[in-house]
C-alpha cells in the first residue's frame, strides 16, 4: 500500500510540473519557456502564436502571449529574434491580463523600425528613452530587464539601455510577450506581419 502511494504521489508531481513554471538549474531563475509547450502563458489577441523547433514563433496578427503568474520585484531574461520590420516587445507588471497596453503595462521595447527611434528597441515606452537605439534585426539577441520597487534597469547584449529609471505607478502584474502591430503600408494600413522568435525566457524573484 505504501508503495502505491508513492507511486500515484509521484505522478500527481510530474502532473503538477507540467502546468506551472519550471524551475531552473541556476538558483532562483524559474523556466517560463521550456521549448516544448506555452503551457505557462495565455494568448490574448489573434497573433499566431506557436512553438516550432523548440522556440517560441509568431509572423501574423496582433497578440500576446501574457504569463498565468504575476510578479512584483524580478529579473527577466530572454533570448529573441525579429525581422527590421517586426514590432515586438516584453510587457511587464501588466495590471490587465486581458488587455496590455503602454499605460497599464511598461513596455521594454522590441522595434527597430519604430517611426520615433528613441522609444524603439532597447528603451522602456514613455518612460525611459535609449539614444542611439540598438539594432535587434536579423541576429539572436539577449534581454535582460531588472525590476526593483520602482526602478528598471534594461540590458541589451550586454550593453546597458535603460540605467535606473524611476516610476512607481505600477507595482506588480503579469508579463507579456508581444507580436504587434508595425508600421503602415502606402494606403495607411498598419503591418501585423514581421517574424518575432523566442527561444528562453527565464524569470527570478527578488
Amino acid at each position: 500500500m505504501k508503495r502505491r502511494s508513492a507511486i500515484a504521489l509521484f505522478f500527481m508531481g510530474l502532473a503538477a510540473l507540467s502546468w506551472s513554471p519550471q524551475a531552473s538549474s541556476e538558483t532562483g531563475w524559474v523556466t517560463l519557456f521550456d521549448g516544448k509547450s506555452l503551457d505557462n502563458f495565455n494568448k490574448i489577441g489573434d497573433a499566431n502564436w506557436r512553438v516550432e523547433d523548440g522556440l517560441i514563433v509568431a509572423d501574423k496578427g496582433n497578440g500576446f502571449l501574457v504569463s498565468k503568474n504575476g510578479y512584483t520585484d524580478f529579473q527577466i531574461r530572454a533570448e529573441f529574434w525579429v525581422e527590421p520590420d517586426s514590432n515586438s516587445g516584453i510587457y511587464i507588471r501588466c495590471t490587465d491580463p486581458e488587455k496590455l497596453t503602454a499605460e497599464n503595462c511598461y513596455e521594454v521595447n522590441i522595434w527597430d523600425a519604430r517611426p520615433e527611434p528613441s522609444y524603439g528597441t532597447g528603451a522602456i515606452v514613455n518612460l525611459a528613452k535609449v539614444d542611439p537605439m540598438p539594432k535587434a534585426a536579423g541576429k539572436w539577441n539577449v534581454y535582460e530587464i531588472t525590476a526593483k520597487g520602482s526602478t528598471f534597469t534594461v540590458v541589451l547584449n550586454g550593453q546597458k539601455t535603460v540605467d535606473g529609471a524611476n516610476d512607481p505607478k505600477l507595482a506588480s502584474g503579469r508579463i507579456g510577450l508581444q507580436h504587434g502591430l508595425g508600421n503602415k503600408d502606402d494606403k495607411g494600413v498598419a503591418n501585423d506581419k514581421g517574424v518575432v522568435k523566442f527561444r528562453k525566457v527565464e524569470i527570478r524573484p527578488l
